[in-house]
C-alpha cells in the first residue's frame, strides 16, 4: 500500500514534523560525505588503492545542497521535491566525473571504485527523495513528479555513457556475455520457482482454508522449512538428488544430480511457499461470510462462490505472498550458484573469492534492482486488482 499523507492547508509555510525531521535526517550521511573519499583509485581490480576526495568547489557545492534540502522544508516546502532530485542527480553525476578525473592519464587495468563519500551522499539523497515523494503528496500538484526529476536525468547520463569509467561498469564491458548469461539464469531460476511454488501452494491453501487441522499441518511443515538456512538446504539436498539420478539413470539424463539445477529450484520453491500458502489461507478465510451467503442467496453453487466470489476477492492479498516470495527468491537465487546453479551470484562469490569488490557488486546491484522492481510491479498489481475488486 502507498504511504497516505494529508493534503496540506494553503496557509501552512512548514512542513509536519516527522517530514522535517526526514529531511535533517537525510542531510546528516550528505553533510559527513562531503569530507570522506569519494574514489578510490587502483592500479588493478585486486590492488590496494589511494582515496580520492572532491575538489574543493564541489564539496562547498555538497554543504550547500544538503543543507538546501532540509532548509527548503522550513521555510520553502515546494522547492524540496525539486532540492531532493538535484541532489540525487549531483551524486550520480559526480560519480561518472570524479571516476573519469581520476582514471585520467591512468593505465588500462586501472579501475576506479566508488568509495564511502558516494555511498554515504546517495544514502542521505535517497532518503531526501523518498521524503521529497512524501511532501510532493501531501503539497499535491506537481510536487510528486519533481520528486521523480532524479530517474530520466540518471537514464539519459547512462545512456550516454557518464558512468564508462566507474570500476562496475568496466567490469560489466568486460564480462557483458557472462553478466547477460548470469542474468537470464538468474530470472529462469525465480520464475520456475515461483511457478513450482505457486502451482503446488495454491491447491493446497485452497484446502488448509477449509481445515484448521489440514492449515496446522501444512503451515507448520512450510514454516519449517524456513528455520533452515538456504546455504544448509541446498546441501541438504544434494546426497538424496544424487541417490535418486543413480537409481533412476532416466533421472540423470533430465538432468537432475546432486549438484546444478534441481537442488536448487527445489530448495527454492519450498521456500517460497510458506509466503504463497500463508497469504493464501488468510485471504481465503478474510473473505466475508456474509458474502458468501449473499452469493449462496442467489443460488450459486459452491464451485461459482468460489471462483465468482471468493477468489476474486481474495486475490489482492493472496498476491502480496506471491510478491514476497519473489523479492526472497531473488536472494536465494544468488546462494545457488555454490551447487553449480548460476545466476548472479556467480559474480558475487567470485568476487569474494578474490577479493575484487567491483565484481561484488556487478552481482549484488543488479539483484537489488531486479528486487525492487519485482516488488514494484506486483504491489502495482495489487493495488489495481484491490481498486478493480474493491479491496484497496
Amino acid at each position: 500500500m502507498g504511504e497516505r499523507v494529508s493534503p496540506a492547508p494553503s496557509s501552512v509555510l512548514g512542513l509536519p514534523a516527522d517530514l522535517t525531521a526526514a529531511l535533517w535526517l537525510a542531510a546528516v550521511p550528505m553533510l559527513a560525505a562531503c569530507w570522506l573519499p569519494w574514489v578510490l583509485l587502483r592500479p588493478n581490480r585486486l590492488a590496494a588503492g589511494e582515496a580520492l576526495h572532491l575538489p574543493a568547489l564541489d564539496i562547498v557545492v555538497g554543504l550547500v545542497l544538503a543543507l538546501a534540502v532540509p532548509l527548503a522544508g522550513r521555510f520553502l516546502p515546494r522547492a524540496v521535491p525539486l532540492l531532493a532530485s538535484l541532489a540525487l542527480g549531483v551524486g550520480a553525476w559526480w560519480l561518472g566525473s570524479r571516476t573519469g578525473a581520476a582514471l585520467s592519464g591512468q593505465a588500462e587495468f586501472a579501475r576506479a571504485s566508488a568509495s564511502s563519500g558516494l555511498w554515504l551522499w546517495l544514502l542521505g539523497a535517497g532518503i531526501s527523495v523518498y521524503a521529497a515523494r512524501l511532501v510532493g503528496r501531501w503539497m499535491g500538484g506537481a510536487g510528486l513528479l519533481l520528486a521523480w526529476l532524479w530517474l530520466p536525468a540518471v537514464l539519459v547520463m547512462a545512456l550516454a555513457g557518464h558512468f564508462a569509467s566507474w570500476s562496475v561498469v568496466a567490469e560489466y564491458t568486460v564480462q557483458h556475455n557472462r553478466f547477460l548469461q548470469e542474468l537470464g539464469r538468474h530470472l529462469y531460476l525465480i520464475l520456475v520457482a515461483l511457478g513450482l511454488a505457486t502451482l503446488i501452494g495454491a491447491p493446497l491453501a485452497v484446502w488448509a482454508s477449509r481445515s484448521v487441522r489440514v492449515s496446522g499441518v501444512v503451515l507448520g511443515l512450510a514454516g519449517g522449512v524456513q528455520t533452515v538456512p538456504s546455504l544448509a538446504l541446498l546441501g541438504l539436498l544434494i546426497a538424496p538428488l544424487s541417490a535418486l539420478a543413480n537409481a533412476v539413470p532416466a533421472l540423470r539424463s533430465l538432468g537432475i544430480s546432486g549438484i546444478g539445477l534441481a537442488p536448487a529450484l527445489t530448495a527454492m520453491t519450498l521456500y517460497a511457499l510458506l509466503p504463497v500458502l500463508r497469504n493464501g489461507v488468510v485471504s481465503l478465510r478474510g473473505v466475508l461470510p456474509g458474502v458468501l451467503d449473499a452469493a449462496r442467496g442467489m443460488g450459486m453453487t459452491d464451485n461459482q462462490r468460489f471462483w465468482r466470489v471468493q477468489l476474486p476477492l481474495a486475490l489482492p492479498v493472496w498476491l502480496s505472498g506471491i510478491r514476497q516470495a519473489a523479492v526472497m527468491l531473488v536472494g536465494v537465487a544468488s546462494v545457488a550458484q555454490l551447487i553449480g546453479a548460476g545466476g548472479l551470484g556467480y559474480f558475487i562469490f567470485s568476487g569474494l573469492q578474490s577479493g575484487a569488490a567491483d565484481l561484488i557488486l556487478l552481482g549484488a546491484l543488479p539483484a537489488a534492482l531486479l528486487a525492487i522492481v519485482l516488488d514494484t510491479g506486483l504491489r502495482g498489481l495489487e493495488t489495481f486488482l484491490g481498486q478493480r475488486l474493491g479491496r484497496a
